[in-house]
């Protein structure tokens, strides 16, 4: 089986600052991330196909990756617009049209980084959201727990989008709680237009995770969405934080082998899932 990495991000300092690599805790991934590094940290995983998604609310930097997967082995880019923008169909459109452009399957915005908890419920951005559905697009969530319920709302708001979840929106694994985040999780899932990454887990665990302080969280998300609804993603570079993307791989396959999944599952989670929400070819 091929496996599918469903989100994994690129930079160049040189070509793009980021100032979010400044404090001094992310000095292991302040540096630059290409693909040839990218290549050299899956071998031996059995990923061959990938999902590459945006860092910056940057249109510039989208144009790039997609010309990069065009002459790559990513299978499709998850890139920025503008949600407000009233132009929003044309910027979208323009963007397909770009060298590469055959390859954006989704839309993402930092919406973690909003200050309004309620962000996703304003008017503008929902107008947006449905103009990335009405242009065959998927749109990631990036939300942190306090959000959660405006996007509940959204996603039912706007039914004919299919979005996903990353990094299961941040649970406080650190910490072992598990609600409110739980139920909200619940809630989300019962939608049938959501579904998540198991990915970003390990840098919301503190230094010394282990698979059984993940365990929790994995088996909310697979009470929830089920396997067929749920895709792997290793999250790299910033995996490298708390542990390598091998790493993260095998943890994530003896966290669905512990929970009972069959091969079919694990297909799922490694491949099928991502390759259906993403129309992932070949």
């Amino acid at each position: 089986m091929t496996r599918v990495d469903a989100h994994h991000h690129l930079w160049d300092l040189s070509r793009r600052p980021q100032t979010w690599l400044d404090p001094p805790e992310m000095a292991p991934i302040h540096r630059d991330f290409a693909l040839s590094d990218y290549a050299s940290a899956t071998a031996g995983t059995g990923i061959g196909r990938s999902v590459l998604v945006q860092v910056l609310p940057d249109a510039e930097e989208t144009r790039e990756f997609l010309a990069l997967a065009a002459r790559s082995t990513v299978a499709g880019v998850v890139g920025w617009a503008d949600l407000t923008r009233p132009d929003l169909a044309d910027e979208l459109a323009a963007l397909a049209a770009s060298p590469g452009g055959a390859l954006l399957r989704g839309i993402r915005h930092l919406v973690q980084g909003e200050s309004d908890p309620r962000w996703l419920a304003r008017d503008d951005v929902r107008r947006g959201l449905r103009q990335v559905a009405a242009a065959g697009l998927v749109y990631d969530l990036l939300v942190l727990p306090h959000q959660l319920p405006a996007a509940i709302e959204t996603v039912r708001a706007v039914p004919e989008l299919t979005f996903v979840l990353d990094h299961l929106a941040k649970p406080p694994i650190a910490s072992g709680e598990l609600d409110p985040w739980a139920g909200l999780i619940g809630e989300l899932a019962a939608e049938p237009n959501v579904t998540a990454k198991l990915s970003g887990l390990i840098t919301e665990a503190g230094d010394d995770w282990d698979a059984a302080a993940l365990r929790p969280y994995v088996d909310v998300a697979l009470d929830a969405f089920g396997p067929r609804r749920l895709m792997f993603g290793s999250d790299w570079p910033v995996c490298l934080l708390a542990g390598s993307l091998p790493l993260w791989s095998e943890t994530v396959s003896a966290l669905l082998t512990d929970a009972g999944l069959t091969a079919a599952d694990h297909e799922a989670v490694f491949r099928t899932t991502a390759t259906r929400v993403y129309r992932l070819e070949g």
